[in-house]
């Protein structure tokens, strides 16, 4: 591997500081020929989490700001916009441009939530305080810009504060000034995790909805988020706005790395023999029809020396995940397995997420892990009434190991992973001692008794979510027709000569009546011929288990 002539920017998203140290940069700037062609009063770019939203505002920043010009103006010599040519160049430098990020925003109370706002627009305001010495600000206005900056703006101040900041703004500079606001939705997740999710959608909508619908002093605006929350909640009555989802067409391309971009960033680090397997690991997102590589990921791996892992997984945007899987009922959880096999799910689209559903509603648990990068969109399509649908898979080996990660672990926490090896081992090998020990020893030490509770369907998902370790080793099947009737679970190997196992579950009524239960479970594997599937397969060696369970206990009979 060559040595690289420029450093990678890794956790770089100031523009400025990223053109200046000479990072390596892949250009984005048509982004801004482009937002001058199709403007749109209000726009807002939902993408996942570290795909470039953050330093490409900044880009904006540095282009369209006032201040400093003229300096900034070198910092765009040989991109893509000043070949574009003159009528873009001459906007460079016209606007005033109140610019900030919300991503730190996110805390466990709506007090703290609110009193990391005021930080935020304490340094906000900061960037505009010659407007104190101005004598087109009267004393009012003057106190409540120090109120800001001191930090002693009421709730009710705070809510206005974004919108008086752009009337003061264009009062003192004649012009309409430029708003980019990045990760607008930040604080409404934070609410809707930590429960204060009422009080945080309604001052949202007050800071949002004063700042975009009621203000006539707003030249344009550009905001980014993870997720378009509904309409009716934030953006009611703003009629202005043009929003470019994961699946809209509309700048595909500027969020991310192009094939071409991943390839050319690739050759200039001396590492181009190592593309196909950073497309295995980092490509396969899909936003309108284009094909994208994580921006994150891609900068990662070559900076650690084209060391393969999941980097992206690792921020702090995963908690989504977690929180959802803790809710899932038996046939989302199948689901989930089934995508990590390879397999997809489909759904209508729901682009507008509404929160309150995301538990309820398994579609709205798919449009989530959608918008949020966990799945992506292989194919749309209308119904006979005109409906939208989306057909989702994950999109490439990093995410694969994502969702093992914390599927795994919304079951059994990470401490208990050792004593799962073991329990699997154990069933592939046809040990039935070892594979019954290390089941009860799972079920006494990190499953709930409430759980226990539940019919059959949650023994068949529990031991469903714990097979993702053997992917890559077995495809697993559920609920599968063979013979003359359906197994409960069955592993077929991917390798010639490895042994087959299928599962057939019970719920006994009592203890004494689990023997009983496991065997007629395993009389159930022969007398309905579940082992026709594997037949077809040629797989030579089968291992068969009856299994009963009664609360925390389980017996277990192997042939």
């Amino acid at each position: 591997m060559q040595e690289r002539k420029r450093p990678m920017p890794v956790g770089i998203e100031d523009f400025k500081k990223l053109i200046q140290r000479e990072y390596y940069f892949v250009d984005k700037t048509r982004f801004i020929r482009e937002l001058m062609d199709f403007q749109t009063e209000v726009t807002l770019i939902t993408r996942p989490r570290r795909f470039g939203k953050t330093l490409t505002l900044s880009m904006l920043r540095y282009f369209f700001d006032m201040e400093n010009a003229e300096e900034n103006r070198e910092l765009f010599c040989g991109l893509d916009i000043e070949r574009a040519g003159e009528k873009y160049m001459r906007e460079q430098g016209t606007r005033p441009v109140v610019f900030l990020t919300l991503k730190e925003v996110q805390r466990p109370t709506y007090v703290s939530m609110l009193s990391m706002l005021s930080s935020v627009l304490q340094e906000t305001y900061a960037c505009h305080r010659h407007l104190l010495a101005s004598e087109a600000m009267d004393e009012e206005q003057k106190g409540y810009i120090r109120r800001i900056l001191e930090g002693n703006g009421t709730e009710e101040e705070l809510m206005v504060s974004l919108k008086r900041l752009m009337v003061y703004l264009e009062q003192y500079h004649g012009k309409n000034p430029l708003l980019l606001l990045d990760e607008y939705d930040a604080p409404i997740l934070s609410a809707w995790e930590n429960g204060y999710y009422k009080e945080g959608i309604d001052f949202m909508r007050g800071f949002l909805g004063s700042a975009l619908k009621t203000n006539p002093a707003l030249g344009f605006a550009v905001l980014t988020g993870v997720t378009r929350v509904s309409k009716e909640s934030i953006f009611s009555g703003l009629n202005n706005l043009k929003v470019c989802s994961v699946l809209s067409d509309a700048y595909c391309d500027i969020f991310g790395f192009t094939q071409e971009e991943a390839a050319r960033l690739m050759e200039e680090c001396g590492v181009g023999d190592k593309l196909q397997e950073l497309k295995k690991w980092y490509d396969g997102y899909r936003f309108g029809q284009v094909e994208i590589y994580n921006p994150w990921s891609v900068i990662r791996y070559i900076d650690e020396g084209c060391k393969c892992q999941p980097y992206w997984m690792n921020t702090s945007g995963n908690s989504i995940l977690k929180d959802l899987l803790r809710r899932v009922d038996t046939r989302r959880h199948r689901e989930l397995q089934g995508l990590v096999q390879g397999k997809t799910v489909e759904s209508p689209v729901l682009e507008n997420i509404v929160y309150a559903d995301i538990h309820r509603n398994r579609d709205a648990l798919f449009m989530m892990l959608m918008t949020t990068g966990y799945l992506k969109p292989v194919e749309t399509w209308k119904d006979e009434d005109c409906a939208d649908w989306v057909r989702l898979k994950i999109p490439n080996l990093e995410i694969r190991m994502a969702y093992r990660k914390e599927i795994l672990g919304h079951i059994v926490p990470s401490q208990g992973e050792t004593l799962l090896r073991d329990m699997l081992r154990s069933m592939t090998d046809g040990d039935a001692e070892g594979f019954q020990e290390n089941l009860s020893d799972l079920l006494r030490d990190f499953v709930s008794y409430h759980d226990t509770a539940q019919p059959e369907s949650f023994y068949h998902g529990l031991l469903l979510g714990l097979s993702v370790l053997l992917d890559g080793e077995y495809r697993v099947a559920s609920n599968r027709e063979s013979g003359y009737g359906r197994f409960d679970i069955a592993f077929f190997p991917l390798k010639d000569g490895a042994p087959g196992v299928v599962l057939e579950l019970k719920s006994a009524r009592s203890e004494e009546a689990m023997e009983g239960a496991a065997k007629e479970a395993l009389r159930q594997i022969e007398e309905k011929a579940y082992l026709t599937e594997f037949a077809r397969q040629e797989v030579k060696e089968i291992w068969k288990y009856g299994i009963a369970f009664h609360g925390k206990r389980v017996w277990m009979e192997c042939q």
